[in-house]
């Protein structure tokens, strides 16, 4: 790279070999400083608008699943997924909604979504978590949403009314 400095008699000219030069534009950057971390790596994203309908106290599966691989095991995974549900027609009745990792409860995202406190009404409600997992593996890791009914067995709905449920997976470098 040629310099130049400019003033007459005190002017400075001469070259920089280009292994001395930092080049800082961004479209150069391909990796943080050691200890930084935090850029995302990788998003997966996932949508389901099918109606599921549940009278059970068992975990019924909501149809909403993305499954990620991360590229190191010190990498986290940042979650954010949103459900539409609703009790339906029966007083008291209310859904329980669970992220799950590989098939085992991660979290319960909210224990009184779509409550409906009078028989014959439909309440619809979104359920909205953010959560970071640590899964510690470069293995593909499948998460999901599942829901039951809060009892009694009253009918539970998920994507009810043409709701739309969406989870979004982000690799994050540690």
């Amino acid at each position: 790279m040629a310099i130049t400095r400019l003033g007459g008699a005190n002017a400075i000219t001469g070259t920089l070999p280009a292994a001395n030069i930092n080049d800082t534009s961004i479209s150069n950057i391909t990796a943080l400083p050691a200890g930084v971390g935090g850029k995302v790596l990788q998003v997966v994203n996932a949508t389901y608008n099918t109606e599921t309908t549940s009278n059970s106290v068992t975990a019924v599966d909501t149809g909403l699943t993305a499954t990620i691989t991360p590229s190191s095991s010190s990498n986290k995974i940042l979650i954010d997924a949103r459900i539409a549900g609703c009790g339906k027609e029966t007083s008291n009745t209310y859904l329980r909604i669970y992220l799950q990792k590989d098939n085992s409860n991660l979290i319960l995202m909210d224990e009184g979504a779509g409550y409906t406190a009078d028989s014959g009404a439909n309440r619809v409600g979104t359920v909205a978590t953010t959560y970071l997992d640590s899964p510690s593996t470069t293995s593909a890791i499948t998460y999901k949403c599942v829901f039951r009914s809060s009892g009694n067995s009253a009918t539970v709905v998920v994507n009810d009314e043409s709701s739309v449920s969406t989870m979004t997976l982000m690799e994050i470098e540690a």
